[in-house]
């Protein structure tokens, strides 16, 4: 009887901590599961896309009221140019192959490169000098050249573009149909050497000739209206629009795993509500992301305290393509949950002698 005593006392004790862990942890469970809830509301990519298709064919349809205004000449165009004081100067010329025209008392003029209201300047500058007092000059591309246009990447329509007069960014992704869900956030216009300037001889024997890459920011074009991302294209120019990426959630979540970005932002607390929540065993307070910049030399990790981001109490930092999130298990948590099932054990146990 005296042994019996302390043994009933201990495990009095121990259903007593694991009644207290039991109740400590369903309140916390329910804590955390409103956050991810709402996390997962703010999940909306295919609105975000859809939006962003709607602005590319308004704006498209808007900016066709002048869209040959900064179409720069180039070589096989056809120009007609008007001289108001003396009809003997009209002239309609083609422009050659190395980007010149032809005109009476000006000779041999380079115009590859220039705009409709650039080379009507120069010849009216040209005419003033010598010829003609304040000579009043017209210029009008009367036939345009094909160009080819590349769009490729996450649109409804890649493929080469055969087209006429100046075209935008804007212009082209109307074209191949706008993008798809899984749209990356970047395009990347791709521009081959030697398009828009001269090279020198010197340059071609330096190597200098290398693609120009213009990186334009998606979201900041379409969203936040910013046109001067709105780039004037020109012949053998590419667009790509990649794929967006991937993040990955590990560790004490219920469902571990890659999860694509489709083009949207998504914050650390998305992340996890991607990953259907935290485990009862999850170390909410020390979550990690890894974060590999240049290649795997450059390694960047960041602690990030999931329960005061769920309480407002910290910023909900955004992931990048790439970025690898961990969750470590809770050392007091685990403790408590093997003390709970040793409890259980003990208490199973001991109904059995008791029932012998």
């Amino acid at each position: 009887m005296f042994l019996k005593r302390p043994n009933l006392f201990i495990l009095s004790f121990l259903v007593m901590i694991a009644f207290l862990f039991s109740c400590t942890s369903k309140s916390r469970v329910k804590r955390e599961s409103t956050p991810t809830h709402i996390a997962t509301q703010e999940m909306t990519s295919p609105k975000q896309v859809r939006a962003m298709n709607e602005k590319i064919l308004m704006s498209a349809l808007t900016l066709k009221r002048e869209p040959y205004q900064d179409y720069k000449i180039g070589p096989d165009d056809l120009i007609e140019i008007s001289v108001f004081e003396e009809e003997k100067l009209n002239k309609t010329v083609r422009v050659s192959s190395q980007g010149n025209i032809t005109l009476p008392l000006l000779g041999i003029l380079r115009v590859k490169g220039l705009t409709a209201n650039e080379l009507e300047k120069e010849i009216r500058e040209l005419l003033a000098e010598k010829y003609l007092q304040n000579p009043n000059v017209t210029v009008f591309i009367k036939e345009y050249r094909s160009q080819r246009i590349s769009v490729i990447g996450a649109v409804e329509k890649p493929g080469i573009f055969d087209i006429t007069g100046q075209k935008t960014v804007l212009d082209m992704l109307a074209m191949a149909g706008g993008l798809k869900d899984e749209a990356g956030q970047l395009l990347f216009l791709i521009r081959p050497p030697g398009q828009e300037d001269e090279v020198t001889q010197k340059d071609r024997n330096q190597d200098h000739l290398i693609p120009k890459t213009f990186v334009i920011d998606l979201e900041a074009l379409l969203v936040k209206g910013d046109m001067s991302l709105n780039l004037p294209l020109i012949h053998g120019d590419v667009l790509n629009i990649p794929i967006s990426g991937k993040i990955f959630v590990g560790g004490e979540v219920n469902k571990p795993g890659g999860f694509p970005l489709q083009g949207k932002r998504i914050t650390i607390s998305q992340a996890i509500a991607l990953a259907e929540g935290l485990k009862q065993r999850a170390n909410g307070a020390d979550t990690k992301i890894f974060r590999y910049s240049d290649g795997e030399d450059s390694k960047e990790i960041l602690t990030v305290n999931l329960y005061a981001v769920q309480k407002g109490k910290a910023i909900d930092p955004y992931l990048r393509e790439n970025d690898i999130v961990i969750v470590p298990q809770s050392g007091v948590k685990s403790f408590l949950f093997e003390l709970r099932d040793t409890v259980k054990g003990l208490l199973g146990f001991g109904f059995s002698l008791g029932s012998l």
